[in-house]
């Protein structure tokens, strides 16, 4: 039996012992080591060679990953590793770092249990390596911390052993910071960082070593010896008294739960059922025996195997050839495959029970944060994945010969479920096709994988995504219904501040409000408690509010005004943008007795023209997206950075000195971002490094606001000027 068929085996058997599974993510900022790390868990289980860890990078299987460098989608491998005299069955999903592709840490974050946080010695804790660690707190992700590129601090940086120390005090007590800031309460103790515990490791990925105290004390190799192997070019004999595989998975084993552990404290956060219920008490015990509970996590769409999904099965177990019930689809599927990734390609098994990662074939219209469970086991949805970017850039594709639309419109479809943070706009009307992503590079990965599935596309040049919000308050405002024989009075005024920052970070979750406990919630962001009862609707972090008393039959039309004031923000009055930050009250309404004249034809178009009309009568404006912007570089190339981000009317909201480098951070609209990348390294000569990180948005300046609205609406095929109140409201 080959070493591979061993493994699998093993993988098999190991599947049915929750205590010996631990489901672990990699996340880091981008180029800070962490599939060069994982390169090294995988020669340690034997899947790739020893000599070729760290340079091979098998994760990164797809074409544009090897060319550009970088991790683009999340990798999954299943492994059997020794520790201790025990064997673990260790699922991995190595995750990208670039800011473009956080989406996949969000999905990624949902089906592990333990995170490995890597931190470069050199550049410390980075805005991304901020952004995934909050990622993997938020889900109830217990992290460890890899200090990765110690050797680059010896050797180039030339630190002496007090300063390394310092360096990493430094890393160290920035990270807890953040645990203390976002973990969740019971935990903010108890995942703290502690370099007495072992659960911090500093070494090099590169060069396949790592030490922490534990192996320090059993090894008695200390700091002083590290820097003299590293100055005295014997890494490789280091890497062998202390292999990074063993240390890293003494931290995994040791200080990350086992799915027995964790789906205890962690169901009862991203399910929100009846606990109590045999399906919940599956969950939280990982039976394997129960119902079946499955969150869908990603899919990918294979040539031979259609939809694959990946997911990670909390409760029960889920077998090839059975029937499976999607409950956000509401349809029912039939499994073909089910098993485990081993990298690039998919070990199948019959079987695989609570506590694993899963790839299930056959599970067709399943998107990411689907729920899968038994036809006759019906379950609660679990809660949605929250991305914390959003698309603000936008290209138009088109196919290049006209005998390709109808496959482009398929591969649109495909391309949107696999990566749910774009956004696809199939226009049949003006058969125009709009993909919004992250950023620049994002749409260039997205556009070469439309033509790597057989479309030649050419796109136009980017676009940038605005929104639509007032600065004043207006109304009450009329809206009638084409009949005439119903009436609704609206409100608009801009939401509090405070409310809408909640609802950006996620605080405040969307949809229409049920019972009485999202009230709190509302009043602990500033709501007044009248309001906080009162609340229908939260779409597009905007708030709709039924302040009426008394009214006949307005509980029959609540559905057709809900959908109506989500439909208007879709597409704004002021340039077909979506609406956001505002606060609507329905403060009146006269329906007509008889439900035939208040039907969907009526109410629709009335509750529309009411919520266009009262923002065309509050000051309504355009915000715009903005990226945060941190360089690192050299003092002497500081004044030509800084004019860089200042040309592309951007503000400097902070400036760091240690020793000869300098850290600038700064705020830039993303229409100001295209060709940066360029600039920026004439600007330092190529000796800068810079990374960005979505700021949300803000008010357009006055200025440029009819300019933009303009160009928008003549892009959009739309008159040059928005229309006025009237002609909604007369």
């Amino acid at each position: 039996m080959s070493r591979r068929d061993k493994m699998i085996e093993k993988i098999k058997d190991l599947m049915y012992k929750p205590e010996s599974i631990r489901n672990i993510g990699i996340v880091a900022h981008i180029d800070h080591g962490k599939t060069t790390l994982s390169d090294n868990l995988l020669a340690g289980a034997g899947m790739i060679s020893e000599e070729l860890a760290g340079d091979q990078r098998f994760l990164d299987f797809d074409e544009q990953e090897q060319a550009r460098g970088i991790t683009i989608d999340a990798a999954n491998v299943s492994m059997v590793h020794h520790y201790d005299g025990k064997e673990y069955l260790i699922n991995l999903i190595d995750t990208p770092g670039h800011v473009d592709f956080g989406g996949d840490v969000t999905r990624a974050m949902r089906a592990v249990d333990g995170a490995v946080v890597v931190v470069c010695a050199v550049e410390g804790i980075m805005p991304q390596t901020e952004t995934v660690l909050r990622q993997a707190l938020k889900e109830h992700v217990k992290p460890v911390l890899f200090i990765n590129k110690v050797d680059r601090l010896i050797n180039e940086l030339k630190l002496e052993p007090d300063e390394l120390q310092n360096r990493f005090l430094k890393i160290i007590a920035e990270a807890n910071k953040l645990v203390k800031n976002v973990a969740p309460e019971e935990f903010r103790d108890a995942w703290k960082f502690d370099v007495a515990d072992g659960s911090v490791a500093f070494g090099s990925a590169y060069h396949n070593w790592a030490i922490n105290v534990p192996i320090m004390q059993k090894t008695k190799i200390n700091f002083k010896d590290i820097i003299d192997y590293c100055n005295d070019d014997k890494q490789k004999e280091l890497a062998h008294k202390v292999p990074i595989t063993e240390v890293l998975l003494g931290m995994v084993v040791e200080h990350l739960p086992s799915p027995k552990e964790s789906q205890a404290y962690r169901v009862p956060h991203i399910w929100d059922g009846d606990i109590e219920s045999p399906a919940g008490k599956t969950m939280t015990t990982t039976d394997p025996n129960g119902p079946l509970a499955v969150m869908v996590t990603n899919v990918t769409v294979d040539k031979h195997a259609g939809e694959v999904a990946t997911g990670r099965v909390y409760g029960g177990t889920i077998s090839k050839g059975t029937e499976v019930f999607l409950v956000g689809g509401h349809a029912k599927a039939r499994v073909q495959q089910v098993g485990v990734y081993f990298g690039p390609e998919r070990v199948n098994t019959d079987n695989v029970p609570a506590g694993n990662i899963v790839y299930v074939a056959g599970a067709r219209g399943a998107i990411a944060g689907e729920t899968i469970c038994d036809p006759e086991h019906k379950i609660v949805e679990f809660e949605g994945l929250e991305h914390i970017s959003e698309p603000v850039v936008t290209v138009a594709v088109e196919a290049k010969n006209t005998k390709d639309l109808p496959k482009l419109i398929e591969v649109l479809r495909q391309v949107a479920k696999e990566d749910p943070t774009i956004h696809v706009e199939i226009n049949e009307e003006t058969g125009e096709h709009l993909v919004s992503g992250m950023g620049e590079l994002h749409l260039e990965v997205i556009s070469y994988r439309i033509n790597e599935k057989g479309v030649d596309i050419q796109t136009s040049e980017p676009i940038v995504v605005y929104r639509e919000t007032v600065s004043a308050k207006a109304g009450p405002v009329e809206g009638k219904s084409p009949n005439k024989h119903n009436r609704f009075y609206i409100t608009v005024e801009p939401l509090d501040d405070e409310l809408f920052k909640a609802m950006q970070k996620g605080k405040i979750k969307e949809g229409k409000v049920k019972g009485k406990e999202s009230a709190a919630e509302f009043q602990e962001y500033g709501m007044e408690k009248d309001e906080a009862k009162k609340v229908w609707d939260v779409y597009n972090k905007s708030v709709f509010i039924n302040a009426t008393r008394g009214i006949q039959y307005l509980d029959e039309v609540k559905e057709l005004l809900i959908e109506g004031f989500e439909s208007a923000l879709d597409d704004g009055p002021v340039a077909n943008e979506i609406a956001m930050g505002l606060k609507f009250k329905l403060v009146d309404a006269k329906l007509h007795e008889d439900a035939v004249h208040r039907g969907p034809a009526q109410v629709l178009p009335s509750i529309r023209k009411a919520v266009y009309g009262s923002i065309m009568l509050a000051k309504p404006t355009l915000l715009e997206p903005m990226q945060k912007v941190f360089i690192n570089t050299p003092s002497e190339y500081m004044g030509a950075c800084t004019r860089e981000i200042q040309n592309r009317r951007g503000q400097i909201v902070d400036m760091t000195q240690d020793r000869d480098m300098v850290s600038i951070e700064s705020k830039v609209p993303v229409a100001e971002m295209f060709g940066f990348a360029g600039d920026i390294r004439s600007a330092a000569e190529g000796r800068c490094l810079w990374s960005t990180e979505m700021a949300g948005f803000e008010r357009l300046p006055g200025e440029l606001q009819s300019k933009i609205i303009r160009e928008i609406r003549q892009r959009k095929g739309l008159s040059a000027e928005p229309y006025g109140a009237d002609h909604y409201l007369g």
